[in-house]
């Protein structure tokens, strides 16, 4: 029996695999061998090709941040908001199993064609956390820098528990820049 696709239902999948050979390392071929979607179905779903399934992914992701950080940390009670925003990048980034796409491709050649992209999600990211910040009481510059650190200390937690193969890592990294800001919102 065949299985019959959406474009929503070939997104994620198409994240995965951008996850796992980047921008680059992803051609048609291993997207119709790791699917199972032939090419004519792809281009139907996705005429501008390549370039526009990686954008229908970052589209993706942005609005799972959208939803599950982003908004909660601008609308909802600050200090709850952060430490839901720990829990769902814990669970988000698979507790360090899982890499940012979007970082990634912040730093592969590709960066040029999702700039714009790229740049809005860490920097509605941090804008959120500093507002959240603010709000609970922490000065204006130092939640702006603990914001950027927190987003910066996220990718750099994912780097290393990938690099040590070792998701402890990961976790200890947002526990200890969960401390700060909770220290910081005091």
């Amino acid at each position: 029996m065949k299985t019959v696709y959406e474009r929503g239902d070939v997104v994620p999948l198409l994240a995965e695999i951008f996850r796992e050979f980047g921008y680059e390392g992803t051609s048609l071929s291993r997207i119709t061998e790791r699917t199972g979607i032939g090419k004519g179905s792809l281009y139907h779903f996705f005429p501008g090709g390549k370039e526009e399934m990686a954008s229908a992914v970052i589209a993706e992701i942005d609005g799972w941040f959208e939803q599950a950080i982003y908004r909660p940390l601008r609308n909802d009670d600050a200090r709850q908001a952060i430490a839901a925003m720990w829990l769902n990048v814990n669970d988000y980034f698979r507790s360090g199993g899982r890499i940012c796409l979007v970082g990634a491709l912040a730093l592969d050649e590709t960066r040029a064609r999702f700039s714009v992209a790229i740049g809005d999600y860490f920097i509605r990211w941090i804008d959120a956390l500093r507002a959240a910040l603010v709000r609970a009481g922490c000065p204006e510059e130092e939640a702006r820098a603990l914001a950027e650190e927190s987003v910066a200390g996220v990718q750099g937690a994912l780097v290393l528990s990938r690099a040590l193969d070792d998701k402890a890592v990961f976790i200890r990294s947002l526990q200890t820049l969960a401390k700060r800001l909770d220290a910081a919102a005091r």
